[in-house]
């Protein structure tokens, strides 16, 4: 069986290459809904129904478990799929658990009470419906307190990256760390929670300053999903990924290209 690997463009393409890099013999089938890209400026609903769609889109391609490897999605929609559409025998997982568990040093399972931990002032940059959902300051306040969590919403900067150009990006980069760092003048750590951030990691942490850490999530899901298929061992294929596009499949290979620096052949979902 395959893995899926959902986004609204292109940005859980980082997920997809280090979940790649880390289960190099398991079959991944990427899905962008680029027609409808971004989600981030949508209502609750409308990102409810899309990615609903779209996830059913991945399990009739054979996919049991998915990945939404996008924090809109997973922010506005995931626990809303868990409490009513899920069809049994198929799992979608979000990507704020790995964030949250390396952020808390605790992992997902650990029920016990909140408690204090080290970092105590948190930057917050994702996609305006995930800031308005506060999803990300829910799920770490189960597990920790006295957090202080400053969320920045970058518009445009998804934008910009889809549409390959990461001068633009950069500079909005610049302006929203400013803006947050006039909120939080002394953020200890900083969460990149949305999937395009990772390719302006750079710009981030310059902006930033090289004394607060940066996460980003690429990485982070990799090493939680590799944990959730050794105790799940039934997802070892050929390695070979398919990837999948509502919109385009020419204007999306070419941006992906120039996104991950090599060809990426999308097709028509």
């Amino acid at each position: 069986m395959a893995v899926g690997i959902f986004d609204s463009g292109l940005g859980g393409l980082t997920v997809l290459e280090a979940a790649q890099k880390r289960l190099p013999d398991v079959d991944f089938i990427y899905l962008a809904d680029s027609e409808h890209a971004p989600y981030g400026v949508r209502t609750a609903d409308d990102i409810y129904e899309l990615t609903c769609a779209a996830v059913q889109r991945l399990f009739d391609a054979g996919c049991d478990l998915v990945i939404l490897a996008c924090n809109t999605a997973s922010a506005a929609a995931l626990r809303r799929m868990q409490e009513g559409w899920i069809p049994e025998g198929k799992r979608v997982l979000g990507v704020f658990v790995p964030l949250i568990e390396a952020l808390t040093e605790r992992d997902w399972g650990d029920n016990s009470p909140p408690r204090e931990v080290d970092v105590q002032h948190v930057a917050l940059f994702a996609t305006p419906a995930t800031v308005a959902s506060r999803a990300f300051q829910r799920e770490l306040a189960f597990r920790a307190i006295g957090v202080d969590v400053e969320a920045q919403a970058c518009g445009g900067v998804v934008d910009a990256i889809e549409g390959g150009d990461f001068i633009l990006a950069e500079a909005m980069v610049r302006s929203h760390v400013d803006a947050l760092t006039r909120k939080m003048p002394k953020p200890q750590a900083a969460i990149l929670g949305c999937t395009h951030y990772p390719l302006m990691l750079d710009a981030f942490q310059e902006a930033l300053g090289a004394d607060v850490k940066v996460f980003s999530q690429a990485n982070l899901v990799g090493e939680s999903l590799a944990d959730y298929l050794t105790r799940h061992g039934d997802k070892i294929g050929s390695g070979e990924p398919a990837y999948l596009t509502t919109g385009d499949p020419k204007q999306v290979s070419n941006r992906a290209t120039q996104f991950l620096r090599r060809q990426i052949t999308f097709t028509a979902a």
